[in-house]
C-alpha cells in the first residue's frame, strides 16, 4: 500500500511536467481527427442503421411504442442516436489506451527512469514488436469482453461497474507490459506481474472508473446532440488525460517495484519519496564551501591529556 500511494502522489505531480503535457497533444489530435472523421462519414448511416433494426424486431418495436406512450413521441428519434453513443463511448476508450500506450508510454518510461533511476539496468525483455502484438491480443479479449456484456448494460447498477472493470483489466495488461519491456527481463516482467498483481490491477480500475467518466458525461448530454462533436473532442481529451496519468503511475509503481526485485531500491532511486525530507543536501555539501565561525567553541581536551604551564607573571621591578 506504501508504495502504491507513493507512485500514485509521484503521477499526479509528474502530470503537471511540460514534457508530459506536451506528449499527451499527439494522442489527442489523433484521437479527435480519427472520432470527428468517423463521425463525419459514419454517424448518419450508423443512426438509420440503428433506428432500422429496432423497427424491424417487432419485440423492441412494440416496447418502444409503449415507452413513447408514457413519455412522448420524441423518444423514438432520439433512442437511436443514444445507443450510437453507447456504443461508440468504449470505443473512444480502448483506442485512447492503445494510443496512450503506443505513443505516450515508451516516453513516459524514459522520462521517469533518466529522473528518477538513472542506474536502473535495462534488460529489454520485449521489443516493440512483441508489445504491439501484445495490447493487440489484449484490446481483443477486451471488445470480445464487452460484446459478450452487453445484456448487463441494461440493469442499471452494472453498467456502470462492468465496462471499467472491462477497461480496468484493459490498463493493467498492456501498461504493465509496456512499462517493464524496456528494464525487465521477460522472467522478471512475467515475476512482477504475478506478485503485484493486485495492486497493479487496482491501478488499472482505478484509472478504469475515471475514464469511464467522459463517458458518462457524453452519455448525459446526448439529448442535446447538437453539441456531439464538441463532446467527442472532451471526451478523447479527458481519456487522454486520465490514461497518460496511469501510465505515469504504472511507471513508477513497477520500475520501483523491479528495483526492490532486484535488491536495488536504496542504490538506484535519485528522487526523494514526496514530503521526505532532503537530509542529503547538507551531507553531499563540500567541506570548502562551508564558512567557518569565529565563535566556535574550541574542542575540550580529553581527560588524561597533559596542560601545558600557565604564564608567569612578569618579574617584579
Amino acid at each position: 500500500m506504501k508504495l502504491l500511494l507513493d507512485s500514485f502522489w509521484r503521477a499526479a505531480a509528474y502530470c503537471l511536467h511540460p514534457k508530459v503535457i506536451g506528449l499527451s497533444l499527439l494522442p489527442l489530435l489523433i484521437g479527435v481527427a480519427l472520432a470527428l472523421g468517423l463521425g463525419w462519414f459514419y454517424w448518419e448511416s450508423a443512426v438509420a442503421a440503428v433506428r432500422a433494426s429496432l423497427e424491424n424486431w417487432l419485440l423492441i418495436d412494440a416496447a418502444l411504442k409503449w415507452v413513447e406512450s408514457l413519455v412522448g413521441g420524441s423518444f423514438r428519434a432520439v433512442i437511436a442516436p443514444l445507443i450510437v453513443v453507447a456504443l461508440a463511448a468504449p470505443v473512444i476508450v480502448v483506442l485512447s489506451v492503445l494510443l496512450v500506450a503506443w505513443l505516450m508510454t515508451p516516453a513516459i518510461v524514459g522520462l521517469v527512469a533518466s529522473r528518477r533511476f538513472p542506474a536502473l539496468q535495462r534488460k529489454r525483455g520485449a521489443g516493440l514488436l512483441t508489445s504491439i502484438g501484445w495490447s493487440l491480443v489484449c484490446t481483443l479479449m477486451a471488445l470480445v469482453a464487452l460484446v459478450v456484456t452487453v445484456p448487463l448494460w441494461f440493469i442499471p447498477p452494472l453498467v456502470l461497474v462492468v465496462p471499467p472493470l472491462i477497461w480496468g483489466w484493459l490498463n493493467y495488461r498492456v501498461l504493465s507490459f509496456d512499462v517493464l519491456a524496456e528494464h525487465a527481463s521477460a522472467d522478471e516482467r512475467r515475476q512482477i506481474m504475478q506478485q503485484q498483481r493486485m495492486p497493479l490491477l487496482g491501478i488499472g480500475v482505478v484509472s478504469g472508473f475515471l475514464g469511464a467518466a467522459p463517458s458518462l458525461i457524453w452519455a448525459a448530454s446526448a439529448l442535446t446532440l447538437v453539441f456531439a462533436p464538441l463532446l467527442v473532442v472532451v471526451s478523447v481529451w479527458l481519456n487522454t488525460l486520465v490514461f497518460g496519468f496511469s501510465a505515469l503511475w504504472f511507471t513508477h509503481f513497477a520500475l520501483a517495484a523491479l528495483a526492490q526485485l532486484r535488491g536495488q531500491a536504496a542504490l538506484v532511486d535519485r528522487e526523494p519519496a514526496p514530503f521526505a525530507p532532503r537530509s542529503g543536501e547538507v551531507i553531499d555539501m563540500p567541506a570548502s564551501n562551508t564558512p567557518a565561525t569565529s565563535a566556535a567553541p574550541s574542542p575540550a581536551p580529553a581527560a588524561g591529556t597533559p596542560q601545558p604551564p600557565a604564564a608567569l607573571p612578569p618579574p617584579a621591578a
